[in-house]
Formats: structure tokens, sequence, C-alpha cells
């Protein structure tokens, strides 16, 4: 299948800047029975009202991405640019099958969250907020904006990147991601960088400390000294594993917080912490 670039497009630029811009507003009505459809939609009427004139037409194709939608929000345009070419092809050529432009929609669903989940929420929003906590703990004002730019600017690259390189390669994007492996070197590279930011967090950010000592005097012994003598933040990453596992188990994380605010309470006030 010919892709948009092969062919006399009738989608401008200016019309896939406007998705673009309009990609922003993807969760503005999301909703739990079809999610980001109707952000989708709305993204997509620039090109959709270009090539479909005719008042049938369009309402088969806004029906058509009516159905279930949901995906990474700043990997979503990827997914409107290789829609946008597939459905200037089906503009062109009315026995283009239709099913398609769905089905490769919801082929690229799970694969993209799982990149998109990972990148900007498993890695860059925690190492931009370690960044940002750590400046602000030290009285820098600029923190937040620090925080802001550190991740919206890949934000903004990605979605208008992947919103003119998704309809210029159209579906054949999918098949040279397969052939160069370079999804799982994405999947395996977020995961290391992930756990490398998430484990310097607990490092600097959880603090856990014992009020307890052997011994009285300027001869005691405090409990804390010789559990960081053993291994540094020791208490720190067993309360981040016990509060992991509570997570796991279905505890929802209100009922963790204030369990969290009542078990400190009463420890400092007994003198355990």
């Amino acid at each position: 299948m010919k892709t948009s670039n092969q062919t006399e497009s009738r989608i401008t630029k200016k019309d896939i800047n406007s998705v673009f811009w309009r990609a922003f507003t993807i969760n503005a009505s999301f909703n739990y029975e079809r999610q980001m459809s109707q952000g989708f939609v709305y993204s997509m009427l620039p090109v959709l009202k270009k090539l479909y004139p005719d008042k049938e037409q369009m309402k088969e194709a806004l029906k058509r991405h009516s159905e279930f939608f949901n995906v990474t929000p700043m990997a979503s345009t990827l997914v409107m640019g290789i829609t946008a070419a597939m459905e200037e092809q089906n503009a062109r050529n009315r026995e283009f099958d239709v099913n398609s432009i769905n089905a490769v929609k919801a082929s690229l669903m799970g694969p993209l969250s799982g990149i998109g989940d990972s990148v900007f929420w498993g890695t860059l929003r925690p190492l931009a907020g370690g960044i940002a906590c750590s400046l602000a703990l030290t009285g820098n004002v600029l923190a937040p904006i620090i925080f802001l730019l550190l991740f919206n600017v890949p934000n903004v690259l990605c979605r208008y990147y992947c919103m003119h390189m998704g309809y210029k390669m159209g579906t054949s994007f999918l098949g040279q991601i397969e052939k160069s492996g370079i999804m799982q070197k994405v999947f395996s590279a977020a995961s290391i960088i992930g756990l490398l930011v998430i484990g310097g967090m607990v490092a600097s950010m959880v603090s856990v400390n014992l009020g307890l000592s052997i011994g009285s005097g300027e001869t005691a012994i405090s409990i804390n000294d010789v559990i960081n003598g053993i291994m540094p933040k020791m208490l720190s990453l067993l309360a981040t594993l016990g509060i992991f596992r509570l997570i796991r188990k279905g505890m929802k994380v209100n009922y963790i917080l204030v369990g969290i605010i009542v078990l400190s309470i009463l420890g400092t006030w007994i003198g355990i912490f």
C-alpha cells in the first residue's frame, strides 16, 4: 500500500499542524466508556473536513473514530499522523478497506502506551520532579519552572515530530519499527533509567529515622546508626518496598497516606521515631 507522500497529497502541512495543536486537548473529554475517542475526533477534524466534503462520508469518518481509543497523550500524535495518511488513501480510493484504519489504531495503542508511559510517566516525570524537588529543598524559586521545562519541552517536541513523522511514513512505520527492533531497545532503556531514578529518589527523599538507642548518656549507641552502618538507607528502602507491596495488593493510596501520617505521629509521640 502506498503512503501519502508517494502520491499527490490533499493534506497540507497547515492541516497537520492544526491536528497537532488540537491534540493537546485529547484528555479534555476523557470518559470511562470510550476514554479519549472524543478528543481524538476533535483533533482529527481539520483533516477529516478537508478529505470528506460530502456529509455522508464525513458522518462515516466521525462514527469510525468515535470508537474506544486510549494511548499515552504524548504518543497520540503518531497515531493521528498514520490515521491521517490512511484516511487520505481512503478518500482517494473508495475500495480502500476502512476497517484497517481502526485495526491499526487498536494495534498501536498497547505498544505506544507501553513506551510512552515508561518514558514520560515512569522516567521523565520522576526525573524532572526529583531535580525540581532537590532545587526546592535548597530554596531555589526556579524549581517549578525547571520542572515544567524539563517535562514539557520533550513532551511538545515528541508530539510535534511524531505527528509529522506518522503522516509522512504512513503505515510503513509499523513494519520499520518491527524490523529495526527499536521498540524493545526503548523498553529496556526506559526500564533501566526508571529504576535508577526511583532508586536515587528513595535514597534522597524517603527518610525513616529511629529515635531508639542502646544504653544512655554519651555511651548510648543509636540503633539508626547501627542499621545505616550495615546498609545506608536500609529503613527507607524497606518502607518503600512495604508501601509498594500494599499497592500491589490493591490497597488505596489515600488509605496508605493516612496510615503513614497516623504511624508517624504515634511513633514520634511514643519515641520510636
